[in-house]
């Protein structure tokens, strides 16, 4: 199995279109600073390959993986994996109302948000129809009840998860440490979002923490990830985390433990 990493960054990107931190700065005088929305493509088998969360910036995406060009106007897209229910993880449907029909996969409460809250099985059924389907091949390991803001109204439910399909496991959303998380996979994406608590309130852009928002800091799980036996890469970058800059030296803090960043573009296998 292989997966073709899309995208690096939490909402927003790098650069976040009204921002002007260091992360974001740098990203305008360097362009190979800047990360798209987080992604992976993934073969599940030969011939079968799925999104993994449907971004703003998928259409892009789609171009930089050549497993998805299409032939003719038959598209080599099997389907779209969601993990949660965010914003920019889910308004990519949008982008491929193209298809005839699209298959997703996600828990009760992501497509019930989906096509309640965001309406988007509404908007998009004079285009094309979204088809739900159960997992087959793949599984999706709840790890919190954190409902996006627009469906704070909702029923409690699975609204992140992480998807396991054979010895991956991609979290771009880990507000929790589960138990036993990651002791039998081979590959680790996991949510690098923060490096520290308290970065959201030092950037100024929020009153809560880290964890307040959902997401482990970097310093709260570096040393768990270590202990694994599987290849563990961060993913899900805000601007403000100070890894978005390939210099800062914190990346040689994660090399010591055998820790990196995903890079985008590149292809994993496992």
């Amino acid at each position: 199995m292989r997966l073709h990493v899309l995208g690096t960054a939490a909402g927003g990107g790098v650069p976040q279109w009204n921002c002007a931190c260091p992360g974001c700065a740098g990203a305008r005088a360097v362009p190979s600073r800047r990360r798209l929305h987080a992604s992976v493509a993934v073969e599940t088998e030969p011939g079968r390959v799925y999104l993994v969360n449907a971004t703003p910036d998928i259409a892009e995406q789609i171009e930089r993986c050549p497993w998805l060009h299409p032939e003719g106007r038959r598209t080599r897209l099997s389907g779209v994996i969601l993990t949660d229910a965010e914003l920019d993880h889910t308004l990519g449907l949008a982008r491929l109302r193209e298809a005839d029909e699209l298959e997703v996969m996600a828990t009760d409460a992501v497509r019930d948000a989906v096509h309640k809250g965001l309406g988007l099985g509404e908007v998009l059924a004079p285009y094309t129809r979204l088809r739900w389907r159960d997992f087959d091949g793949v599984a999706l390991e709840p790890l919190s009840g954190k409902r996006p803001r627009y469906a704070r109204d909702a029923c409690d439910g699975d609204w992140v998860s992480a998807l396991r399909v054979g010895g991956l496991l991609y979290a771009p959303s880990t507000g929790v440490w589960t138990d036993g998380f990651g002791e039998d996979a081979d590959l680790v994406l996991v949510d690098g979002t923060f490096w520290d608590d308290e970065e959201p309130r030092t950037a100024g852009f929020s009153t809560k923490s880290a964890t307040g928002m959902g997401h482990l800091p970097v310093l709260a799980t570096r040393d768990r990830l270590a202990a694994l036996s599987a290849r563990c890469l961060y993913t899900h970058l805000n601007n403000t985390n100070p890894l978005v800059d390939p210099d800062s030296p914190l990346h040689e803090e994660l090399a010591d433990r055998g820790l990196g960043v995903a890079a985008e573009g590149a292809v994993l296998t496992w």
